[in-house]
């Protein structure tokens, strides 16, 4: 997992909000570079778009980082924030592909899924209290200079 996660990747994500039906989407680049300790640095960074109470769109930058440590399997990945609390795991075999993360008081949970040697997603589905959400992500590896993969 580790090898093929490496380096970096377009991203593009549907947000949505299921309880006002309020829809946006984010599109920036993930990269995934090489810790000393054999873990991944993973850092996204890109523009938000989402619909403001007034009926416009709020559109500004986001970003956010975690770090991925290798698990006793090579084919997933334990995903902690950078201060090293735990987030979840991450694998693309079918039965571990999906995982949770209680945020108080929302449950957070996230499928992964690979589509090709270039090309994997995830969505998170986030019920609770607070939020009622859907977030989908799928990722292209960019290849060269950062123009997207070779076919």
């Amino acid at each position: 997992m580790r090898t093929y996660l490496l380096g970096g990747w377009s991203v593009e994500r549907t947000l949505w909000d299921r309880s006002s039906d309020a829809r946006g989407t984010f599109t920036g680049v993930v990269r995934f570079s090489p810790n000393d300790d054999g873990a991944l640095a993973f850092h996204e960074e890109g523009t938000m778009r989402w619909p403001t109470p007034a009926g416009g769109t709020f559109t500004g930058p986001a970003s956010r980082d975690y770090i991925l440590r290798p698990t006793d399997a090579p084919d997933a990945m334990d995903m902690t924030f950078p201060d090293g609390r735990p987030f979840h795991r991450m694998s693309f075999r079918d039965e571990a592909s999906q995982d949770r993360h209680w945020c108080d008081p929302d449950t957070y949970r996230v499928k992964y899924s690979f589509r090709g040697p270039d090309q994997f997603s995830y969505s998170w589905d986030v019920q609770g209290p607070r939020k009622n959400q859907l977030l989908a992500s799928v990722l292209h590896r960019l290849g060269p200079g950062g123009l997207g993969s070779k076919p």
